[in-house]
């Protein structure tokens, strides 16, 4: 467990953008802020000087704005008063943060049934921008908003969790204006039939709702701009032509107008289009793409003029060149960016806060969630049943990370949903919808969870397809967790099919038209007093761990589960609970008020970059399975006994069959890896040296360690069909257009054409093109000693003083010690023998009943006698590998590949992690990891 560094997290956060240098904000002072029942390390930052004051809408930006931010006056009443203009209101509340939070200085109780708010402020327009319209801009408030300005209704709005904006300027008086918001927040009281969409909030915290949060919550503004104006910009990548389709929305009239767009790398534009108020494309030469490892930002500057040609507004932007789709893998279908499958790692992020609730305290504090889930390895956010603010999606953009966009649910439980409900929900998930189109990092939006607000199943497929329809460039996962709780079944549409299991993790099947995702799992959980809140006094987790070494391991081990299962299961993409402990949960990965990170970095970080690298190598064309051996054997004519082995670290070739010595054989066999330097590609590594890979230097393949420096591209080789048309043939990832070739018994990296004597020639397209379908020469990735007495050790968490032991013919586990018997000893020593029907593998023969082996029979594992068939020499022989946990080792049966040795419940069997019970995929890399250690009995 570590302690977070407040100063160094605020450092690392604190970023510049392109318009935050360009507005200042006049200074305001903040009413005192309650005490929060947590503290994080932003709290005392929030009220100093103007709360949030940076620029809200970094999407689309102008230099003018005036944050109205800072103490506004408060009244709450419990009846529908009418607004009162020009009084003084009795109370002070900090805007944006909500009235339950700390920082409004209200933190007023959380059943509190005074259901309207009367906020209260006055502003003075600037004299710089006489002239120009004026626009109010509210970011979020939650729920109902009438808004007034000097005494004039602008507006009304509802909904808690999208924008909106008021054109004021008929309103004003040239003086001091009075800007008077009322607010109808009934939370889930029912109060008046009221069902609006509250995500996880309640009057009534527990388990996992909480605390509501009701008013402004989010920033509120103003922005002069011309009479005639940009008002939003829709841009939507397009990667088939490298261009960018851009769509301009205008207030008042543009007649005669048109828009200039320019895509500018920087300050340097390099691409153009004149257009109207239709969609036009902009070229971008070359386009970088955007992804998570490489989050590159292009600006956009779009100019509307009029019909003079003059600049009449100008406004800047960002934009991501991506796209987002669906396309079969290896016969799986999969989520793609930029045409590629990429696994979706992510957590659940509910965007709670002990001092702000829904509002974070700072904008370094609103970035820190994110940053941290770029640090633990994660690509993707799963933002919970809860919209943020604007400059959260550009955080998300600017580091990397996919976000899956959940629509606010209705109270969860309830059916007593009328039309006009359902009615304001899909009002509110369009609006949702039409806010987020450029944003890059945004890939998936998530309507139903759980059944959470789910009237009937007929309106969930109709409100997946709108939201589809809505927005196609973009995933719908139509119903996360529809196999839980409030469920009203599979509603058999949209992009994803969905589970939630916990602890987990399992993934559902995909099918041809949806990918299979694992929307929850996990709920880990580690106390950490001093750093937990709970407004209810009880804490909740879905699975308790005792230490942060447990935690880690159980963690990492889910990882080493889910990349099973991306092979297994076809699963795509999972969703871990969660990334912040919250109000009586600490299922977090680091705690509630983000002081203390529970889990170690490099661990998990290591975990998730296998799963990627893992997933990622789908891509790769033929497809070789990771984890497997095999043997490169020559394709040329008159040479096809001949196979590429390591000798004296250099590559060349032999003759070698399975009777020849195990060295020879052993030498001619490697674990296949996904590419060091690149995971769509392939590395090799030794089987007999391992963490030796198969690597070229100046053009000879060798067999080194990592030397550092290029030697991650040397050692990767990209599959290719093969050249002489069957085969596969192996491209140098670093090197295009130089393939693996053997050449007068030696191996080089060659050209089909060059100067060198191993390039080209009649026969290279022969001698680049190798036979690695067949049976490795030595089929186990671990050698391990033959003719010698081992005892198998449990490596699972908390069961380590146990061992494999046979009894009454059956194959179990049993604690065994110095003091236990000696028969139970015995009954827990087994003899290596070279495989019965491989010598490259294994089998286990009992020290007290001598000719009787571990055997599988109808998945369960025995001890039986050898009856010299060939089903019990393949049923008795197991395959190393390295241990699926991350160290010991797993053995594999070898006529039941990606069945492996598992204990469960005391019981072993032969288990691919496909089904339930002691097949079930939870847990099944730490329970066929085994340590082979000293006997028990000598």
């Amino acid at each position: 467990m570590q302690t977070l560094n407040p100063i160094r997290a605020a450092a690392l956060l604190l970023v510049t953008i392109l318009v935050s240098a360009l507005f200042v904000a006049p200074p305001a002072h903040a009413a005192p802020a309650k005490t929060p029942p947590l503290s994080t390390p932003w709290t005392s930052q929030a009220l100093d000087g103007t709360p949030l004051p940076d620029y809200p809408r970094p999407q689309m930006t102008r230099p003018d704005w005036l944050n109205l931010n800072g103490e506004w006056q408060l009244r709450q009443s419990a009846t529908n008063d009418a607004p009162q203009f020009g009084v003084t209101l009795p109370e002070r509340v900090n805007v944006p943060f909500a009235v339950e939070s700390a920082l409004s200085g209200v933190m007023r109780p959380i059943n509190d049934n005074r259901y309207y708010l009367f906020y209260r402020r006055t502003f003075t327009v600037p004299q710089s921008w006489a002239g120009r319209r004026l626009q109010l801009h509210f970011g979020a408030v939650d729920w109902e908003a009438a808004v007034y300005v000097n005494g004039r209704l602008m507006g009304t709005h509802r909904g808690g969790y999208d924008r909106f904006e008021y054109d004021v300027t008929d309103a004003l008086n040239g003086g001091t204006n009075e800007l008077v918001v009322k607010v109808y927040d009934p939370s889930d009281s029912g109060h008046n039939g009221s069902h609006q969409a509250i995500g996880k909030q309640t009057r009534n915290p527990s388990a996992i709702f909480y605390t509501p949060v009701s008013g402004i919550w989010q920033t509120v503004w103003l922005e002069p701009t011309p009479t005639s104006s940009i008002s939003s910009v829709d841009l939507y990548p397009n990667l088939s032509d490298n261009t960018l389709r851009v769509r301009v929305f205008t207030r008042g009239n543009v007649s005669g107008h048109s828009v200039l767009a320019e895509a500018m790398n920087g300050t340097t534009v390099v691409g153009s289009a004149t257009g109207g108020f239709t969609d036009f494309s902009v070229p971008v030469p070359n386009a970088r793409r955007w992804t998570p490892d490489d989050p590159f930002l292009y600006n956009l500057r779009v100019s509307l003029r009029d019909g003079s040609g003059q600049t009449a507004d100008r406004t800047t932007h960002y934009f991501g060149m991506r796209e987002v789709g669906t396309r079969v893998v290896n016969g799986v279908l999969r989520p793609t960016l930029n045409g590629e499958f990429v696994y979706h790692l992510g957590t659940l992020d509910q965007g709670y806060w002990p001092d702000g609730l829904y509002t974070a305290p700072t904008d370094a504090a609103l970035a820190f969630d994110l940053q941290k889930h770029k640090e633990l390895g994660f690509n993707m956010v799963r933002k919970h049943i809860k919209v943020e603010p604007q400059r959260w999606y550009y955080h998300a953009d600017r580091l990397g990370l996919l976000v899956w966009q959940d629509i606010p649910s209705m109270q969860a439980g309830s059916r007593q949903i009328s039309a006009a409900h359902a009615q304001q929900f899909e009002a509110e998930a369009r609006e949702i919808v039409d806010e987020h189109r450029s944003s890059p990092a945004v890939v998936a939006y998530v309507p139903f969870n759980e059944g959470w607000g789910e009237w009937n199943l007929t309106d969930t497929r109709r409100v997946i397809q709108n939201i589809k329809s809505q927005d196609p460039t973009r995933l719908v996962n139509g119903h996360s967790g529809f196999n839980c709780c409030d469920s009203l079944g599979d509603p058999g549409n949209g992009d994803m099919t969905d589970w939630h299991m916990y602890p987990g993790p399992d993934a559902p099947s995909p099918s041809a038209t949806r990918i299979s995702i694992l929307g929850e799992f996990g709920g880990l959980g580690l106390r950490t007093p001093g750093h937990e809140y709970s407004p209810h006094g009880g804490f909740f987790a879905y699975e308790q761990q005792a230490s942060a070494a447990q935690l880690n391991d159980r963690y990492t081990g889910m990882v080493r589960d889910l990349r099973q299962l991306v092979a297994t299961k076809g699963l795509s993409g999972s969703v871990y609970t969660e990334i912040t402990d919250l109000e009586g949960e600490y299922n977090g990965l680091m705690t509630y008020d983000r002081q203390v990170q529970k889990v170690d970095t490099n661990l998990v970080r290591a975990a998730h970059q296998s799963l990627l690298a893992t997933a990622r190598n789908q891509n790769a064309a033929p497809n070789l399975t990771p984890g497997h051996v095999r043997s490169f054997r020559s394709t040329t004519s008159g040479f096809a006994d001949r196979y590429l082995r390591h000798a004296n670290s250099v590559a060349r070739t032999d003759v070698i069959g399975t009777a020849s010595p195990d060295p020879a054989r052993q030498d001619a066999s490697f674990r296949t890896v996904p590419g060091l330097a690149d995971p769509r590609c392939y590395s090799f590594e030794s089987v007999n040296l391992p963490g030796r890979y198969l690597r070229h230097a100046n053009s000879v393949v060798r067999l080194d360690a990592d030397t550092g420096g290029p030697f991650a591209a040397d050692a990767t080789w990209c599959a290719r069909p093969g050249r002489s048309g069957s085969g596969t043939s192996f491209e140098s990832s670093n090197f295009p257009g130089a393939f693996l070739r053997h050449h007068s018994d030696n191996v080089y990296l060659a050209r089909p054409s060059g100067a060198n004597p191993f390039d080209g020639g009649a026969t290279f397209d022969a001698d680049a093109t190798w036979d690695v379908s067949g049976a490795a020469l030595w089929r186990s990735g671990v050698v391990l000693p033959v003719d010698v007495r081992r005892s198998l050790q449990v490596q699972t968490w908390g069961f380590t003083n146990r061992y494999l032991r046979h009894a009454n013919s059956l194959a179990a586990t049993e604690v065994v010690d110095a003091g236990s018997a000696a028969l139970l000893k015995n009954d827990a020593t087994w003899t290596v023998r070279r495989g019965l029907a491989d010598s490259g593998c294994y089998s286990f023969e009992s020290v007290n009943f001598p000719g009787r082996y571990l055997r599988h029979a109808s998945s369960r594992v025995r001890m039986d006698p050898n009856d010299q068939s060939t089903l019990f020499a393949q049923d008795a022989t197991w395959c190393a590998r390295p241990g699926l946990q991350g160290g010991g080792v797993t053995l594999e049966s070898i006529n039941f590949p990606g069945s492996y040795l598992r204990h469960y419940d005391s019981q072993v069997w032969s288990a691919n992690g496909t089904g339930g019970t002691w097949n079930r995929p939870q847990m099944l890399t730490a329970d066929s990891t085994w340590n082979l250690t000293t006997p028990w009995t000598p």
